[in-house]
This record gives C-alpha cells, sequence and structure tokens, in this order.
C-alpha cells in the first residue's frame, strides 16, 4: 500500500467514526448566537490561526453571523504578547471584545489545551475568559480533546488512528467542519458564488 493510499483509508475511517450528532449541536448553538445578536469568536494557534481566519471570512459572508479572530489583527495580537505575554494574549483579546453570554467561541486545535502541561496556554486562559463570561464554547479538535473538550458545549473529536498523521487529518477535517457548518440549511443565510452560476 502506498501512503497516499493509507492516508486516505485513514481519511475514511475518520468519517466512519464521525460525530455527527456534536456538529448538530454546534448548530443549534450558532443560530442561537445569530438570532440573539451575538459574535462569533474563532481561535487557533499555528494551521488553526489561518483556518480561523478562512471561517470568519466564511461566517460572516455565507453564515450571516459577526465572526472574528484575534490572528487577523497582527498589531493588536502582537501589542498583549509582548506587554502582557502569550498566554494571556487570547484571553485579553476577548475580554477587549467585551465577550458575554451571548457570544461564543469556537476553537481550532489539534490537542485542545492542556493546563497541567502548560501545551496552548493561551487557547486555555481563553476558554476559562470565555466560560466565566457565559459565552458558549465549541471545538473541533483531534487526540483526546484536551481543555477545549473538557469545556465545550459541543466539540467534534477527530479520531485519528495513527499517532504519525493525527496534525494533517485534525486540521484537514476541521476545514470540513466549518464549511459543513456554512453550507447547513438552518445556518447558510447566502448563496456560494459557484452554486449560484448556472452551467
Amino acid at each position: 500500500m502506498t501512503y497516499t493510499e493509507q492516508y486516505l483509508n485513514e481519511a475514511g475511517e475518520i468519517l466512519k467514526q464521525f460525530d455527527s450528532a456534536a456538529v448538530e449541536r454546534m448548530v443549534d448553538l450558532l443560530v442561537t448566537v445569530r438570532e440573539q445578536g451575538g459574535r462569533l469568536f474563532i481561535l487557533g494557534v499555528g494551521g488553526g490561526a489561518g483556518h480561523a481566519s478562512h471561517a470568519v471570512c466564511d461566517f460572516r459572508k455565507i453564515g450571516g453571523i459577526e465572526a472574528y479572530t484575534p490572528s487577523d489583527n497582527v498589531s493588536e495580537l502582537t501589542a498583549r504578547i509582548n506587554d502582557d505575554g502569550w498566554e494571556t494574549a487570547y484571553a485579553n483579546w476577548l475580554r477587549g471584545s467585551h465577550i458575554n453570554m451571548r457570544d461564543l467561541v469556537l476553537v481550532f486545535s489539534v490537542g485542545g489545551g492542556d493546563a497541567q502541561r502548560n501545551i496552548s496556554a493561551n487557547l486555555v486562559r481563553a476558554l476559562q475568559c470565555a466560560k466565566e463570561a457565559g459565552a458558549r464554547v465549541c471545538g473541533v479538535v483531534g487526540r483526546d480533546g484536551g481543555f477545549t473538550a473538557q469545556v465545550a458545549d459541543a466539540c467534534v473529536l477527530i479520531r485519528v488512528a495513527n499517532p504519525q498523521t493525527v496534525t494533517p487529518h485534525t486540521e484537514a477535517f476541521q476545514a470540513l467542519v466549518w464549511h459543513l457548518l456554512v453550507s447547513h440549511p438552518r445556518l447558510k443565510a447566502a448563496e456560494m458564488k459557484w452554486e449560484s452560476v448556472k452551467k
């Protein structure tokens, strides 16, 4: 079996174990956020930060939800890191955004954060801030889901069997989940370009 065949077989196995009920719970929460005039804050680090930026666009343009990510404003983010430290940068950004009980935080992370081992501590602190404010939390994570899975109101755990491909599969399926969400009939508020163009 080639590596490509192995990788695609692994992706197929992940799909077989996919938690569609968790996605539907996310849809419920996102619909409520939109109806109540709340905001969606999307957090990620590394590849998750790139995903966050793309997903903000889709939730705003297709889903009609007011959405933001701290990684889109490099000046503010780096000022907070420089002045206050990386660990509190996202939490303080959420505080500066006046996060409240109408809002929702969505996390894209491979490990989900780990308070004990000080891994992705900025995500842990941000989620603690979100819960203190009464905001809802969702996540799309890999491995055991970490802190995100522990505190989330809805969380999709990408079940990757091969420890050598946890990161690529988790990040690939994060994109699948947010595109599923914005195209969901209950969330889609605007037609996507190519779906609106006649052949």
